[in-house]
């Protein structure tokens, strides 16, 4: 599991070094002091995890991953316990309270491999991906998937009569799901490509439902009409 930590103490990044070089399957590839550059460094070598200070200069470890557009998993560390609200809210996989011990480390770890093989992520490019729903992590089969919506914060999964909704952006959604699949209509709407039953110049319709089409996708929706 490919992973950098950012910290703006020196120390922090050496324990996080330390207790990195003691598991098997974390590839530590790099550490920044400076957030800025660890931002460079992300947008030419994506990781897989992130070890991420909450309280920096310049810029706080929340503000700075919710700046990315493509997101990894993300252990959030830091001395202040008050910070943990703000961490979970963003989905983050653990949140390590300094000083931490190697075994609290190794949990966090842990748990984030387990999240990466709920991802997906993996080179096995499964037909499914889970989302976090509530409390839960809930499977979804690209098969059952009609459309997804976004709703606020929110992304509606609409699997015919079911609907699973999950605490993410719908660019989020667009990543995780494969592109000959799935195609984006409109800035708030995904829809499954087979389940697509009439194409209009501006809406499309997916089983019971009319979606928009955004003036922005009428290229794309146009190519896909062409399709044999």
């Amino acid at each position: 599991m490919t992973t950098i930590a950012i910290d703006d103490e020196p120390l922090a990044l050496e324990v996080i070094r330390s207790h990195a070089a003691k598991v098997p399957f974390l590839d530590l590839k790099a550490t920044f002091i400076n957030a800025f550059e660890a931002m460079d460094y992300l947008r030419q070598h994506p990781v897989e995890l992130l070890f991420l200070d909450i309280k920096m200069p310049d810029i706080s470890g929340i503000e700075f991953f919710r700046s990315l557009s493509k997101k990894p998993l993300v252990i959030f560390t830091t001395a202040y316990s008050e910070h943990a609200v703000a961490g979970f809210e963003l989905d983050a996989v653990d949140y390590l309270l300094k000083p931490f011990s190697l075994a609290r480390f190794l949990k966090a770890c842990n748990k984030a491999q387990e999240w990466l093989q709920l991802r997906g992520t993996n080179s096995s490019k499964p037909e499914y991906l889970f989302v976090k729903t509530g409390y839960e992590q809930v499977k979804i089969a690209f098969t059952d998937i009609d459309y997804l919506e976004a709703t606020g914060n929110y992304v509606n999964f609409v699997l015919g009569d079911r609907h699973i909704l999950s605490r993410m952006t719908i660019t989020e959604c667009e990543e995780l799901l494969p592109a000959h699949r799935f195609i984006r209509i409109h800035r708030s709407f995904i829809a499954a490509i087979d389940k697509v039953q009439k194409i209009e110049r501006h809406q499309l319709t997916v089983g019971d439902s009319i979606l928009p089409v955004g003036s922005s996708y009428m290229a794309t929706i146009k190519q896909l009409s062409t399709k044999p």
